[in-house]
């Protein structure tokens, strides 16, 4: 059959409120036009993250009945242990609350001030927690990434050639690991090949620098390998994702994405010494080594989640699902970071709306008309969330997993359309409080 469906049943479904324009245009006021500002409940489709909103399967509610909360030696951990080293094969698993702990850590254990750390790109908390260090963090894309109409099939790429210019340019010595993040969030949810996964091992073993991986799309980056890389058509994602891992030194992950829970995530390595000084950090602010700030139910939770992550059916479902929405908008003319990548799909806000200029913010102009049309949360990941150093204004529609039905999206590409065909009507933004670190969490704006 041509038609891929939802490879699940519905057996418990929660109420969404319908709001009039006239509210949302309260609310979002309130909100000091700040989607992240916005209550819950005054929102219709949500798909400001990905992060922590999947809905939970049978297997995984049964699963956390049997959590075992004791404070140390947690069977849930157990449990949570060996299903974190079958997928990721690591030596030393430390649960965390979620990735920036994780991060947290490995920069604290890992880096000083003065320190470069390069990345194909940082997303949002890794780059803030290496620069509360004091380290310097260094984005790497290739140029195809900064293209956002360019098709090349693994825009998540590092850029090789500028790695080694890096290492030549500041010396090895002041780079204490290299990170990969999979698939690249910030560059447009795009996948890194296996093939670009080697070059920058490569460079690492001749160096003598680590190589961890942000991991927390690992299965939707394995299954686009799948997809799209030649010669691995035939493996399965479970089989792309252990060899990606067998090139790595350790990881963060975020439970919250491809674990498919709430909450939750881990920190791996392979070093005895490194692991001995994570955990006595973790145990200063997230708790017990074998419960890492975690219930034991959340354990039992993450350590399903990882499993059903790299079911095949799934997979299939997740990627084609994203794909509809992305295929539907480039019919109609709107411009997306292409290809469609494995959880969301990105507006291109500066082409969207170019008479906008990147100091007044149109990728917060664009997603909260976007609100304003139809009730959908979405995210800016632009000039507001990195400042200057942003390459593109863009607007993210993350999926939540297993949460929306087809015709959901079907009204999300309806009202981005609808948007798209009186965009030369929206005006920018201006800025009136900013925080120090993370800003577009908390700022408040207003229009010009």
């Amino acid at each position: 059959m041509k038609t891929i469906i939802e490879p699940f049943r519905i057996k418990s479904v929660e109420p969404i409120r319908w709001t009039t324009r006239a509210e949302r245009e309260s609310l979002l006021r309130q909100a000091h036009y700040n989607l992240f500002l916005l209550p819950a409940d005054g929102i219709l489709i949500d798909l400001l993250t990905d992060s922590g909103t999947a809905a939970m399967s049978t297997r995984q509610w049964a699963a956390m009945m049997l959590g075992d909360e004791s404070y140390a030696g947690s069977t849930s951990y157990e449990h949570f242990r060996r299903s974190v080293q079958d997928v990721f094969g690591f030596k030393h698993v430390i649960p965390t609350h979620q990735g920036r702990a994780a991060e947290r850590i490995l920069f604290g254990v890992m880096c000083k001030p003065g320190d470069v750390v390069p990345n194909n790109t940082h997303f949002d908390t890794t780059r803030a927690n290496l620069e509360f260090m004091g380290a310097q963090a260094v984005d790497l894309p290739i140029p195809q990434a900064l293209d956002p109409a360019s098709r090349y099939p693994f825009k998540g790429n590092m850029d090789v050639a500028a790695l080694q210019r890096l290492i030549a340019e500041v010396g090895a010595s002041r780079i204490p690991l290299v990170m990969l993040t999979l698939t690249n969030n910030s560059g447009g949810g795009q996948p890194v090949s296996l093939e670009n996964v080697r070059a920058v091992k490569s460079v690492c073993d001749k160096y003598g620098i680590p190589l961890y991986f942000d991991a927390c799309r690992f299965a939707e980056n394995a299954y686009l390998v799948k997809l799209r890389e030649p010669g691995c058509g035939r493996k399965s994602a479970r089989e792309i994702a252990r060899e990606i891992f067998s090139l790595g030194d350790g990881c963060t992950m975020s439970a919250k994405k491809d674990g498919l829970a709430n909450i939750g995530g881990f920190l791996c390595t392979n070093d005895d010494t490194l692991a001995l000084e994570e955990r006595n950090l973790l145990i200063l602010t997230e708790g017990y080594p074998t419960y890492g700030g975690l219930a034991g139910r959340d354990l039992e939770a993450v350590a399903v989640g990882l499993q059903e992550a790299l079911d095949e059916d799934y997979l299939k479902y997740r990627i084609a699902s994203v794909a509809y929405l992305g295929e539907h908008l480039v019919a109609a003319g709107v411009p997306i970071v292409q290809p469609p990548g494995g959880h969301a799909i990105y507006l291109d806000a500066r082409a969207f709306l170019p008479h906008i200029p990147p100091a007044e913010f149109p990728g917060v102009a664009l997603a909260a008309e976007l609100y304003l049309e139809a009730g959908i949360r979405a995210v800016e990941i632009g000039t507001l969330m990195f400042g200057e150093r942003a390459a593109m204004d863009l607007v993210r529609l993350a999926v939540p997993r297993r949460v929306y039905t087809q015709s959901h999206i079907d009204y999300v590409i309806e009202a981005v359309v609808e948007v798209w065909a009186r965009r030369k009507a929206i005006r920018g933004l201006k800025l009136l409080y900013q925080a120090p670190f993370l800003r577009h969490f908390t700022a408040r704006l207003a229009p010009l």
